[in-house]
């Protein structure tokens, strides 16, 4: 995949990578809710198209944001799994969650989230410890 930028501005490198709605969203299932095959993510409230899912997927390695790997069961089925590098998206995840939770209840339904109440830097924590414990868990 060919790592070509708009400019040299951080935001916009960024924003080049996630900042659509699919490789967002990918990501918030994988460390939300522990996601890791083609399935898993597919079947989620957004119905993301298969296309767009494998392109983003395709995406999200080329940046190493995520790993691809075979489950140890079954070599037919790819897992995918959050690097450190996306892993340390957590705060963008929750920041959006909190700004959503905050600012579009009025437009749209929004699904209450345990823990949204807390601090801040707590739920970042607790999201990374719990993501990691669930790579150790993998491995």
């Amino acid at each position: 995949m060919k790592k070509e930028f708009r400019s040299g501005c951080p935001i916009s490198s960024t924003l080049d990578i996630v900042g659509d709605k699919w490789s967002l969203l990918i990501i918030r299932d994988m460390l939300l809710k522990h996601k890791k095959t083609f399935k898993d993510i597919s079947d989620s409230d957004e119905r993301i198209a298969p296309s767009i899912l494998s392109a983003r997927l395709k995406l999200l390695e080329s940046y190493h944001l995520i790993s691809k790997t075979k489950i140890p069961e079954n070599k037919k089925e790819n897992i995918y799994l959050l690097t450190q590098k996306g892993i340390r998206l957590t705060p963008i995840i929750i920041e959006l969650s909190l700004w959503g939770d905050a600012n579009m209840r009025e437009f749209t339904k929004i699904d209450d989230i345990e823990g949204l109440n807390s601090d801040k830097a707590t739920i970042i924590q607790s999201v990374q410890d719990s993501y990691n414990a669930m790579l150790l868990n993998f491995q």
